[in-house]
């Protein structure tokens, strides 16, 4: 551990810049201790979640107690960095940190140190969710929402920034901190003001950032839209409001992602429910959105807070976060696999699990030709925890169609996804089930997904139950899928 802190130490003075070297030094030692106590208070709760048979192994975790939201995807230095709100300190929210892993290829992945602390010296009590990114001068960036102790998380935030090593392994807090405040909307006070998101366009940096008007009441539920206004991206100005939730029900955004995909923009928000998207387009006249198709992100409310990037292959990744975990264990989250977005050719949002995962692939099972009748029906047998099956599903009558999955020793253990949830039609439908122990994520046709968490332990059985006419599966095929670690 001690060399940890020296490396940390290092480092950080080799980032800063601050012209007080005395100071800069002890913030920098401050953070080195703040960060290797964190560590060792993960790595003392690494036996126990490591010895739980229901923690998944293809899905990003934490080593150990709690992760929820992605932050900060990036491709940078031959590496995609993967982010993610981390309590180092329990299973339980609290003690907002930013862990982070890295991968050359999205197969094998490698925990890096944990990357940002609350700096309980400046009275910051959490590091919420956010970006990265690089400004002009090819520096790494993280920005974020910083909550101070003893403030409001609702009625008071700042935006800080962080700046990182060539390697974005070691961070220090930005000098100009904050580098947006509550200030730049002038008589307009926005509530719940968090989770930075930065994107380009024809040239320009702009940051989205969620929240609501009216304290939560409902039907203010907004989206703020800022531009850089310096190369070193520590100065922004605030263009008014991006979009406002047509759902008078809607009482807060968290989250927001907003991006161009394929010649139209997409806006992806957390609403405390169900993740949601809009398709439309984006007036760089009056900065404003506006959203011409609508839907859901995932089925199941069991994801939430995704965020993604541009690949070095131009496709645009998204990750979530998966929650619902049982309480003591000693870790408790994920994240799902990577999603490659699109647009279809109706112009709502598709989504298909990212090409790179079949290099996890084991063993392999080839099942053929499985005929079906209305009931329940086995899919493929007893199964082993961690497993991928593809299959073609072809059914005269998806009306009430369910595909469940089960604990093959414990049948109540158990979760559906109807077809409705799937967007499953009559004919041919194309399935990708990932069943990670705990875990199970469900692609249809590369378009729609739905994600549960599925209790108890062991191997695990898919079944078809179905309600009318007949159904085959065709093709199916199942694999033994590898750690990522």
């Amino acid at each position: 551990m001690k060399s940890l802190i020296v490396h940390l130490c290092a480092v950080a003075c080799i980032v800063g810049y601050s012209p007080h070297a005395d100071a800069q030094a002890n913030t920098n030692a401050l953070a080195a201790e703040a960060i290797a106590k964190a560590m060792a208070s993960v790595e003392k709760a690494r036996p126990r979640a490591d010895a739980d048979q229901n923690k998944p192994v293809f899905h990003i975790t934490a080593p150990a107690n709690w992760i929820n939201d992605p932050n900060g995807p990036i491709f940078h230095g031959g590496y995609y960095h993967m982010f993610y709100q981390h309590n180092p300190y329990g299973d339980g929210w609290g003690h907002m940190h930013w862990g982070h892993v890295r991968s050359r290829d999205l197969i094998k992945w490698e925990r890096q140190p944990i990357a940002l602390w609350p700096s309980l010296e400046t009275g910051e009590e959490h590091v919420f969710s956010g970006c990265a990114t690089t400004n002009a001068a090819g520096q790494p960036l993280i920005f974020y929402t910083s909550i101070k102790k003893g403030k409001s998380a609702g009625d008071f935030a700042e935006q800080w920034a962080a700046i990182g090593d060539r390697n974005l392994v070691t961070w220090q807090k930005h000098p100009k901190n904050p580098v947006l405040a509550e200030m730049l909307h002038g008589d307009t006070k926005i509530y719940d003001w968090r989770d930075p998101f930065v994107f380009s366009h024809q040239g320009r940096t702009f940051m989205v950032l969620g929240g609501n008007l009216n304290k939560a009441k409902g039907g203010q539920a907004i989206v703020a839209l800022y531009e850089a206004t310096s190369k070193d991206l520590a100065a922004w100005k605030y263009h008014g409001i991006l979009f406002t939730h047509p759902d008078p029900k809607v009482v807060n955004i968290e989250c927001p992602n907003f991006f161009p995909l394929d010649g139209k923009f997409v806006l992806i928000v957390s609403p405390h429910g169900k993740v949601q998207y809009f398709v439309g387009d984006f007036d760089l006249n009056t900065y404003k959105f506006t959203s011409r198709k609508q839907g859901l992100v995932d089925a199941s409310s069991t994801f939430y807070a995704p965020n993604c990037m541009v690949d070095p292959e131009g496709r645009r990744l998204m990750w979530g976060w998966l929650r619902g975990f049982k309480d003591g264990l000693g870790w408790n989250g994920c994240l799902t696999v990577p999603r490659v977005l699109k647009l279809d050719e109706s112009g709502d949002l598709a989504q298909s699990p990212a090409p790179a995962l079949v290099k996890l692939r084991g063993q392999e099972n080839k099942m053929g030709t499985i005929p079906f009748e209305p009931g329940t029906n086995s899919l493929a047998g007893d199964m082993s925890p961690s497993i991928e099956l593809a299959a073609e599903l072809h059914c005269t009558d998806a009306a009430g169609l369910v595909l469940r999955v089960i604990r093959h020793a414990s049948p109540k253990d158990a979760v559906n996804f109807t077809a409705e949830e799937l967007g499953l039609a009559t004919g041919r439908n194309d399935l990708r089930l990932f069943m990670d122990r705990s875990v199970v994520e469900v692609f249809a046709n590369n378009r729609k997904c739905a994600s549960r968490i599925l209790s108890g332990t062991g191997d695990v059985e898919p079944q078809i139950i179905l309600a009318n006419g007949a159904a085959e599966v065709r093709d199916a095929v199942r694999w033994e899928i590898q750690s990522i670690w």
